[in-house]
């Protein structure tokens, strides 16, 4: 289905049909929260619905920076590995939450997101890139060597979707974890921008909307110095 190419660290790459590299890693339990893949109905949740937000054109997506193996590959994918890429683009593999699937389904041609580094040391927004292709199959759900393989899918009616994503900018300054939990913990008292950001409320998804107003907060904070 899917050619194969071996990274110089000995890790195995993901193509897709066209070559692209993709994605080896969207973990929905990131910051030390468990979850299990099947804690939702496969057909039954809406983009929208459990994180309490409309229709969204922003989007944070979160990815493990630092070497990880599952099923003997290194799960790793960094922002700086997402610009290393052929026109600076990769697929975004191996989400297997329903609700995070769902979000990738509603994600439209040229939205942004932030680029998030989780399950790491200092994790937290490192820059934004954009959705240049629209949902469809994710190739890593049928391939048996795959961390992400889903014996359950099928090829005639794949459970499991991934977009095509492209890097645009760092952030002028990283913002943490810890400085976006500071926001929120004061923003819930005063009714601010992200007072009821998923990040928060929804902490295991990996693939989080964004309203306008949280988006454009957040992106404020790289004109200031740390809290």
């Amino acid at each position: 289905l899917t050619e194969k190419n071996s990274l110089s660290k000995g890790t195995e790459g993901r193509w897709d049909k066209k070559g692209l590299l993709g994605k080896r890693t969207k973990t929905e339990n990131t910051e030390n929260t468990s979850t299990k893949l099947e804690n939702s109905s496969p057909q039954k949740t809406p983009a929208s619905k459990n994180c309490g937000k409309n229709s969204s054109n922003y989007w944070l997506m979160k990815s493990e920076p630092e070497s990880r193996l599952e099923k003997g590959v290194d799960v790793k994918f960094s922002i700086e590995d997402l610009k290393a890429q052929p026109k600076q683009r990769a697929c975004w593999d191996g989400v297997r939450n329903y609700q995070a699937r769902n979000f990738l389904r509603a994600m439209k041609l040229e939205e942004e997101a932030f680029f998030y580094h989780s399950n790491c040391k200092q994790p937290g927004i490192m820059g934004l890139m954009k959705i240049v292709k629209e949902a469809y199959p994710d190739h890593t759900q049928f391939e048996k060597s795959n961390p992400h393989y889903d014996p359950s899918s099928k090829e005639d009616n794949p459970k499991w979707s991934m977009v095509d994503v492209q890097f645009v900018r760092m952030l002028k300054r990283f913002i943490s974890l810890d400085e976006l939990k500071t926001c929120h913990q004061a923003h819930k008292a005063t009714g601010g921008p992200l007072k009821s950001m998923a990040l928060f409320t929804h902490q295991r998804l990996s693939v989080q909307p964004l309203t306008q107003e949280e988006f454009d907060f957040i992106l404020s904070l790289e004109e200031t110095e740390p809290s």
